[in-house]
């Protein structure tokens, strides 16, 4: 078969078996979105084991990041000085220059990946009512972003690289 219609099989195959997962037996502990972003990512890093290593520690890192964002965001008063949303967009602020500034440790290095780890966490939290709670973030549950984002994540990830290596047993030499 042809590189591009085994890769294209192998990942509408995967993507088949994810959607049933998501919205079946896995539903509420595995986000399609949050792990089609690390598999997409798994592709544009070169699709190899480095790829894997990077998505997998900086984007948890960015889930790290954005959970500590939003344990701090929780805490902002409502009467705030400078206002909610003047206080709200300085944290934000001051704990993205943090996560990009740590990229001089190379193991965090791949800022991009970081910045997708930290924007499918605030996506869940805004996008899913009561997750943005001292409750759930602090809670251990899978209702906390440090678990189902990052699970979600490291799926994305692993799909990615099953898809790639279907693909190549798929693909005539």
């Amino acid at each position: 078969m042809e590189k591009l219609a085994a890769l294209s099989l192998s990942i509408g195959l995967l993507a088949g078996v994810a959607t049933f997962l998501a919205v079946g037996p896995a539903s509420g502990v595995f986000f399609i979105w949050a792990a089609t972003i690390s598999w997409a990512a798994y592709f544009m890093l070169g699709a190899n084991k480095e790829a894997v290593k990077n998505i997998i520690v900086c984007g948890i890192f960015g889930v790290v990041m954005a959970w500590i964002t939003a344990i701090l965001l929780t805490g902002i008063s409502p009467d705030a000085v400078l206002g909610f949303s003047l206080t709200a967009a300085i944290t934000v602020a001051v704990v993205v220059t943090v996560m990009c500034l740590l990229a001089v440790i190379p193991q965090l290095s791949v800022i991009p990946v970081s910045v997708l780890g930290y924007s499918a966490t605030f996506a869940y939290l805004l996008q899913t009512p009561g997750k943005l709670t001292p409750d759930v973030l602090l809670g251990v549950s899978l209702d906390n972003p440090l678990l189902v984002i990052s699970i979600s994540l490291v799926i994305g990830v692993y799909l990615g690289q099953f898809s790639a290596q279907l693909a190549a047993k798929w693909t005539k030499e």
